[in-house]
């Protein structure tokens, strides 16, 4: 039976070889994701279908996700983040390609193919945030925004290139099996640089990695998860009605409501690759509890604004501050290799329920008192995150040490999980405790992604 198995450690150059197919993976998933969406009108008129069952439809997506996400963990436990990464790159690909031919067919194949891809993205999503939480364990330093970034860029240029197909007249069957093929040979050939999940100087004699129904018992994971969910409603929220709240609320025209969009997706996209840097400096905690501030202070200022020049203003607050809740809670949820996986996928299993409870909760309470005044609740929920932004302070003993900003004093309470807090396990820890990560090397900023 295959196992993910402990390796020796890698070498520089592999770290940096697996930083770069690690972006590779997030912006792989990121084009061929925005690629189905940009056909989805052109497949809806396929269909011959309205709105509510276009809806039903694309449930097919969340359908497979939410039945991925739980599993993924013990999949990426055995076989390995790059085995998975790989295995899910080509489901998603088949998705890709029966839901593009299925809407000659008809309604069923094309939900199959949507199944498929949506149950692809959840594990893909999983494994390659484990990989990321990897990398930037011998990395030593923050940079896991910068592969959601990539995320990002990659959805981007999946859009942009839709737009020119769309524009060009392109059958959606041709466009899609194109992208299907390019993503899947790109991100077979990068998943398989990938750096080990567990290397030999990380599991204790004889212990196991965590199981993922135990990491369900785990109230730090389970604290993470809801901060993670916290963020991930306000970026889906953002996603789904910045534009519409703009156009209603404030009475801007369709152009200037894609304007506000454009100004929040960018904002979040410069925080993502900006954000390593205060994530070193200031640490975890500090950093995510003041975005979540600036967040509060964004959607606040886009709701009540008097005037969309302040609004837009607003949408940028609201981009900046959800840039790094997701990302950092990943990382947490990383922060010891040995469990890792089953972590991610919890974390991610929560989180995700936002992108699913986003749209209808804006949507109900947006035909009592406005979507513009619905979105409140996105400060609500951000003002819970900054509260609980303690839980992704880094675990004791590992090699990611936390700041003073995410060292609780000397006598704070144990952790949520049951380790000791983190003054007294630093006081605690010897030469022998921190040996494991004297091999451990940080490499510069400007050797992210360079392969030599």
């Amino acid at each position: 039976m295959m196992t993910s198995t402990p390796a020796a450690p890698p070498t520089p150059k592999a770290v940096r070889t697996a930083t770069a197919a690690t972006y590779v993976a997030f912006i792989g998933s990121g084009f061929a994701f925005a690629s189905w969406a940009s056909r989805i009108p052109q497949v809806r008129d396929q269909l011959h279908l309205d709105a509510a069952a276009l809806g039903l439809v694309l449930l097919a997506i969340a359908a497979g996700s939410l039945l991925a996400l739980p599993l993924s963990g013990p999949v990426v436990t055995r076989i390995g983040s790059s085995r998975t990464v790989m295995a899910m790159s080509v489901l998603l690909g088949t998705g890709l390609i029966v839901a593009a031919l299925g809407s000659h067919a008809g309604v069923v194949p094309v939900v199959i193919g949507l199944f498929l891809l949506g149950f692809a993205n959840g594990a893909w999503d999983v494994a390659m945030n484990v990989q990321g939480t990897i990398v930037e364990r011998h990395l030593a330093r923050s940079i896991m925004s910068r592969f959601h970034a990539g995320f990002s860029l990659g959805t981007v240029a999946g859009a942009l290139a839709g737009a020119a197909m769309v524009a060009l007249d392109v059958p959606v069957s041709t466009h899609l099996t194109v992208v299907a093929v390019v993503v899947v040979a790109a991100v077979v050939t990068y998943a398989r640089r990938f750096v080990a999940d567990q290397d030999d100087t990380a599991p204790a004699a004889g212990e196991k990695p965590v199981s993922a129904l135990t990491a369900w018992k785990e109230p730090r994971t389970l604290l993470i998860g809801v901060f993670v969910l916290a963020f991930a409603f306000t970026e889906g929220v953002g996603n789904d009605w910045i534009s519409v709240a703009a156009i209603d609320g404030h009475h801007v025209s369709a152009a200037m409501g894609t304007l506000a969009f454009a100004g929040f997706l960018t904002a979040m996209t410069v925080g993502r690759w900006f954000g390593p840097a205060l994530l070193d400096r200031y640490g975890r905690t500090a950093v995510v509890r003041a975005l979540a501030v600036i967040g509060v202070a964004g959607v606040s200022l886009f709701v009540f604004a008097p005037n969309p020049g302040l609004a837009y203003a607003g949408a940028l607050l609201w981009g900046l501050g959800a840039s790094l809740g997701f990302p950092v809670g990943m990382s947490a949820g990383g922060d010891d290799p040995r469990r890792a996986a089953a972590r991610v996928s919890v974390i991610a299993s929560i989180g995700y329920c936002a992108f699913l409870a986003g749209p209808p909760v804006i949507g109900l309470l947006g035909d009592r008192i406005s979507v513009l005044r619905a979105l409140i609740v996105v400060a609500a929920l951000l003002g819970v995150a900054a509260l609980i932004a303690g839980s992704v302070r880094p675990l004791p003993g590992t090699d990611r040490q936390p700041t003073d900003s995410d060292r609780p004093s000397p006598s704070s309470p144990p952790s949520p999980d049951g380790a000791p807090s983190l003054a007294d396990s630093d006081r605690a820890m010897t030469a022998s405790d921190r040996a494991p990560f004297a091999g451990i090397r940080s490499l510069p900023d400007n050797e992210d992604i360079k392969d030599s």
